[in-house]
């Protein structure tokens, strides 16, 4: 019986993704298609994808290298990395879970992004935590990199991506991942905060800095947890 649940477990953090996986690469015809448009060409638009490898960073840098050319690539790579700085929170909750061997741990590295962190933690036991991981970053690593090569090539032929609704597979993965585990008080508070601070922050601060703020804030709620209360019990939503 143990072992049937196991294997349960194992099937569904598969499942879970290539799924994720799936919507999310989709997302990567919205970026080859902008890059193409913005003045880049599809080398430099697959080379892009294959070695940066972070939705959100990709699309900095191509957005301030066409609005200031040349004389921004230091703005470009700055604001790049800035938004790539979660991935290595992201590495810290990920490092035990991928274990030692070099090789292993390089490949994870690339491979530490928000989709395949998400579908780890939503797992139920460590196994099934790692096949989730690699599962979602390996198909996501294929299909964004087939993705943004067909949109590179297919250029401005797209339209606007948005009129597609690409550019809301990334949010509403995230979303699938994060419902079923708002059964307590407290990661709805979590959530709830995250998104207030987000959203008074957006405004005025430079893109990557909510991100970065909103982990800081998460870091210092798990901190108090499981530190300061330990023992203090999760409240349901009927308590």
């Amino acid at each position: 019986m143990a072992k049937e649940f196991d294997a349960s477990h194992l099937r569904s953090a598969r499942s879970q993704g290539i799924q994720v996986g799936l919507a999310v690469s989709l997302y990567g015809i919205s970026f080859g298609a902008l890059a193409v448009a913005l003045g880049f060409s599809v080398p430099q638009t697959v080379v892009l994808s294959l070695f940066m490898f972070s939705g959100a960073s990709q699309f900095a840098f191509i957005g301030i290298i066409a609005s200031g050319g040349v004389a921004a690539a230091g703005a470009a790579i700055a604001s790049a990395g800035l938004l790539g700085v979660r991935n290595g929170l992201y590495a810290l909750r990920m490092s035990p879970l991928v274990g030692a061997g070099f090789w292993k741990r390089v490949a994870a590295a690339q491979l530490t992004i928000d989709e395949s962190t998400a579908v780890a933690i939503a797992q139920t036991d460590a196994r099934a935590a790692r096949h989730g991981f690699w599962t979602t970053g390996l198909v996501i690593y294929v299909g964004w990199n087939l993705a943004t090569l067909v949109g590179a090539l297919a250029g401005n032929a797209i339209g606007d991506v948005r009129a597609w609704g690409l550019d809301a597979v990334a949010a509403a993965a995230f979303f699938a991942l994060l419902w079923p585990r708002l059964s307590a008080r407290e990661p709805v508070a979590v959530a709830c905060g995250a998104a207030v601070v987000t959203m008074l922050l957006i405004p005025v601060v430079p893109p990557g800095i909510p991100v970065l703020v909103v982990a800081v804030v998460a870091i210092g709620v798990a901190m108090y947890r499981h530190r300061v209360a330990p023992h203090a019990p999760e409240r349901t939503e009927g308590d």
